[in-house]
């Protein structure tokens, strides 16, 4: 679906292969449509007898996903409307860990926030040079909670911490890859590339059964996510009507 703003999700199924496709002109950041295209369009792939793999990718170079519409957090007015916004995260998450079918993350430039959190949920991320980490949610008043689950899962409790404490800190894609987060790192976008078509070629010809029971074993011990998440997004939709996150989400927005 595309937005007026040129904003969109993509999907498109082509020999087995379902690539998932968003952006948006502010960095591929996620206002609440984005989020719950991306859903929708997860489910629908992972429930699509026609797909083997998913690819979720985001459009440019630069940018992966630079997490919250900022727009769209400033103009949150009641706890009602910050729990509907923050659930959208929860949202895209649990579709990700329900779909049965491996879904590969293509990562082609920085991850900020809830794009982070994109990045750990998928099955297998595999990223370029330059695909930098930083969860900058406490900078902003708020904190990591909804995708706190999905990357403390990938990178470890130690990790996770020292990405939501020090929250202006960019983390390299070489940290990412060391502490897990991504599986592969490759020096330039055509190698990253190159490497998610062998993959994929690879699953797409491997046992769909096979492979949806081994998703249940990497996901198991998160069926309560369902609660959880939206758990923690009422505490982010309480904590963005304060204060402080509203002035420094402002002051983010000028600079």
């Amino acid at each position: 679906m595309q937005e007026s703003s040129g904003a969109y999700v993509d999907q498109v199924v082509k020999h087995g292969i379902a690539t998932i496709e968003f952006f948006h002109p502010q960095s591929n950041s996620l206002p609440e449509e984005i989020l719950h295209d991306l859903a929708a369009a997860i489910t629908h792939a992972g429930e699509n007898p026609n797909t083997m793999v998913i690819i979720l990718r985001s459009a440019g170079e630069k940018t992966f996903c630079a997490g919250a519409s900022f727009d769209e957090l400033v103009a949150i007015k009641t706890k009602e409307e910050g729990l509907k916004f923050f659930s959208g995260f929860a949202n895209v998450i649990n579709a990700m860990r329900l779909c049965p079918k491996f879904i590969i993350g293509r990562i082609q430039g920085k991850c900020v926030g809830g794009g982070v959190g994109l990045a750990a949920s998928v099955d297998y991320a595999i990223a370029a040079e330059g695909a930098d980490i930083k969860l900058s949610e406490l900078a902003v008043g708020i904190g990591p909670f909804v995708v706190g689950p999905a990357v403390e899962r990938k990178v470890g409790t130690a990790a996770f911490s020292q990405l939501a404490i020090d929250a202006t800190m960019w983390r390299s894609a070489d940290w990412a890859k060391r502490k897990g987060l991504f599986a592969e790192l490759h020096p330039n976008a055509d190698d990253m590339d190159e490497s998610i078509k062998k993959l994929s070629d690879t699953l797409m010809h491997s046992s769909p059964e096979a492979m949806a029971d081994m998703k249940k074993i990497f996901w198991k011990g998160t069926e309560h996510w369902d609660k959880l998440l939206i758990e923690r997004a009422a505490i982010s939709g309480r904590l963005v009507l304060s204060d402080f996150t509203k002035k420094a989400i402002e002051n983010f927005k000028i600079k």
